[in-house]
């Protein structure tokens, strides 16, 4: 059945009903959104108030000029192939969520248990979200603010403003993708911009801090590798980055969203699968140019002060643009924590279908406001981003292979469907195998962890095919696809 077949023997989307999010159909033809609603969606979820936490990173690991540029322009690209080649084409061939697809793959037991793993990170990673844009709410009304070394939080303005800009985040997230988009739309051009400031009054402050003379590109490159990124050694505690670890980085950062397929729920509204070249606006604008403005303040920083080594978006904001900087930073995190919050939203309601999605993700937004109270979820962002993208990956493997490989070796795919099974054990193995290869990987070979997820997946692959000629085996095999 193509995709036309598909949206015409769908149901037409309720027109009074705005909660509804076809969680267990295909999204309809007069549903679907344009090319400019991803564009925007991605520019505002990937450049966001964590960039001012990732971009330091860079600097305090040593990394060089070079190292940092190339990689992410490598690290980004591969990123948006996965989005185009992965995830996007079978989003809209399916036009189903994430989770209804793997029900239809793995059994409803085992689709719950991945639901709730996928919540719960989701969540904690909007926590991480909201809790960068209260450190921008902390120094515009003057509130203590805990360090990002420490674990509780520590006055009563801490907490109220994080209470306040979660409920707020909630609200949009509960209306769903369309409202989530549209709130993006809106942001995304103006935060562009100021992130696009930032780096060039850090740049205008090294200048005037060094005496560096500018009158060429030349000029700033070298500018940029002797006092921004010198390629020396790490701060204390910090591993040396070199090109292959920016490079994974920049791929991997989310790969719970491509490789791991969560974006299938996004790009099932798209008109074409080519519209996951939308994600080069988050990759580029976001992940390369943020990042780096945000190292360059960050450099800035400690060329001032090399004791000062603490890494708070909200003051990094404020000292390069003022209350501007701080109003971004806020903006920033409710345009990457909706569309989390909305992800999350449906991985609960996958759980309990009867619910409506609206009030779950209400109840899934105060969970991650209540995360976000924590600093120590933010001060460990980027191990535990790279760990939700591991623990996501597996599953992202199994319906690529379900959609796309399976028939060609005899074999049935959305198993669990046509079998009544409730736990298809092929893709239950797949991915306690990849999760336990890349633990053992990480725990035994000292591999860093940004770079096991892709051998996890091939693992994944490999066993979710092996494991289902067994499992299948009282199946009558189909023909293999020509």
């Amino acid at each position: 059945m193509n995709t036309d077949e598909l949206n015409e023997s769908a149901e037409p989307a309720p027109q009074n009903d705005r909660s509804s999010e076809f969680e267990r159909q295909p999204v309809p033809k007069n549903a679907l959104l344009g090319f400019k609603s991803f564009i925007g969606m991605y520019a505002g979820e990937h450049c966001a108030g964590t960039e001012l936490m990732i971009g330091p990173l860079f600097v305090a690991a040593g990394v060089s000029a070079f190292d940092l540029v190339m990689g992410l322009i490598v690290g980004n690209l591969l990123a948006v192939l996965s989005w185009m080649f992965l995830c996007a084409p079978i989003a809209t061939r399916t036009r189903l969520t994430l989770y209804y697809q793997l029900e239809k793959i793995c059994g409803r037991n085992l689709v719950t248990l991945y639901n709730l793993a996928n919540g719960v990170m989701f969540c904690f990673l909007a926590g991480a979200m909201i809790t960068v844009s209260a450190t921008a709410v902390g120094v515009w009304f003057k509130f203590p603010m805990p360090e990002l070394n420490d674990l509780y939080p520590n006055s009563v303005g801490w907490v109220l403003a994080v209470l306040a800009v979660g409920a707020l985040i909630s609200i949009v997230a509960a209306y769903g993708y369309q409202t989530v988009a549209k709130f993006a739309n809106i942001a995304a051009p103006w935060m562009v911009l100021v992130f696009l400031a930032f780096g060039f009054v850090g740049l205008r402050d090294f200048i005037n801090a060094t005496g560096a003379e500018i009158h060429s590109l030349g000029d700033i490159w070298h500018l940029a590798k002797t006092e921004i990124w010198k390629g020396g050694e790490p701060l204390e505690g910090k591993v040396k980055f070199t090109f292959w670890h920016v490079m994974f980085f920049a791929w991997f950062c989310n790969m719970a969203m491509h490789v791991g397929m969560s974006d299938l729920s996004v790009f099932r509204y798209a008109k074409k699968s080519w519209y996951g070249v939308a994600s080069a606006t988050g990759m580029y604008v976001g992940h390369f140019m943020a990042w780096i403005s945000a190292a360059i303040l960050y450099a800035y920083q400690l060329h001032q002060d090399p004791a000062n080594t603490d890494v708070l978006p909200g003051p990094l904001a404020f000292r390069a643009a003022g209350l501007v900087g701080l109003f971004c930073v806020i903006i920033a995190g409710w345009t990457t924590a909706n569309p989390t919050i909305y992800r999350a939203g449906l991985a609960f309601q996958a759980i309990i279908p009867k619910t409506s999605r609206f009030t779950v993700t209400l109840i899934t937004g105060a969970v991650a406001t209540l995360a976000g109270l924590f600093p120590a979820i933010a001060m460990q962002l980027l191990d535990f981003v790279a760990f939700y993208g591991m623990i996501l990956m597996p599953m992202g493997a199994v319906i690529f292979v379900d959609f796309w490989l399976i028939k060609r070796f005899g074999l049935q795919s959305s198993y669990a469907e046509r079998s009544g099974k409730l736990f298809n054990w092929a893709a239950g193995l797949a991915w306690f195998v990849a999760f336990g290869v890349c633990c053992i990987l990480v725990k035994f070979a000292n591999v860093q962890i940004f770079f096991v997820s892709l051998p996890g997946w091939f693992v994944a692959a490999f066993v979710y095919i092996i494991v289902s000629m067994v499992y299948q085996k009282k199946i009558r095999p189909v023909a293999p696809e020509v």
